[in-house]
């Protein structure tokens, strides 16, 4: 998993509460098992007409916007079903954080084991950076994790809070995967010793 030190990029405003995860990537899109090429898809109800067409007034399609990776929105983002495509989708659009008053727990949890950090603040706070990114091209934020700190285009900062444990996985790209990779001389240690004392469990 890629870690996530700091990150400055065009913030984009989604000025929604509730945006689920049908909303974020509809069914029809979840027959894949790969976390690459759902980028395209992304809110691609809001994005597309029917006939496949853009629609210019949806905030990703905007050219400030096109290449956002922060998303600045409302409350309970990420509600609605627990398909982990939906951070898959984001990831591979190129939004690595999102800014909101609150999140659904299961896509929450979802963001950090795909390198997204879903960041909550008050939703005073959020209003402030959703004023920030409605400046278009000129709406770059600055994230910094270690800090934990935003800081918006005038200089101002606000200080986020986040768990340590998830913010130790994050700075150094540790997925559960990753996790368990650390253990990996422990595992092989355990495997050797049941390879001797029980050699008819390995074949």
């Amino acid at each position: 998993m890629e870690k996530f030190t700091v990150l400055t990029g065009v913030a984009a405003p989604l000025p929604m509460i509730n945006v689920d995860t049908d909303m974020i990537i509809p069914k029809q899109f979840l027959k894949t098992i790969k976390r690459t090429g759902l980028g395209k898809h992304l809110f691609d109800e809001m994005r597309y007409t029917p006939d496949g067409q853009e629609i210019p007034d949806f905030v990703l399609n905007k050219p400030a916007y096109r290449k956002s990776s922060i998303l600045v929105s409302g409350d309970n983002f990420g509600c609605g079903s627990s398909r982990e495509h939906a951070p898959w989708a984001l990831a591979d659009f190129g939004i690595r954080c999102i800014i909101a008053p609150s999140f659904a727990d299961i896509f929450y949890n979802n963001c950090f084991k795909n390198g997204i950090l879903p960041i909550k603040l008050p939703k005073e706070q959020v209003d402030l950076l959703l004023d920030d990114a409605s400046r278009g091209s000129n709406a770059v934020i600055t994230v910094d994790l270690e800090k934990q700190t935003i800081t918006g285009p005038d200089g101002g900062s606000i200080s986020f809070e986040l768990d340590p444990f998830r913010k130790h996985c994050l700075l150094n790209g540790l997925d559960d995967i990753g996790l368990t990779l650390q253990q990996s001389a422990h595992i092989d240690g355990y495997e050797g010793k049941q390879r001797t004392g029980q050699p008819w469990m390995w074949g």
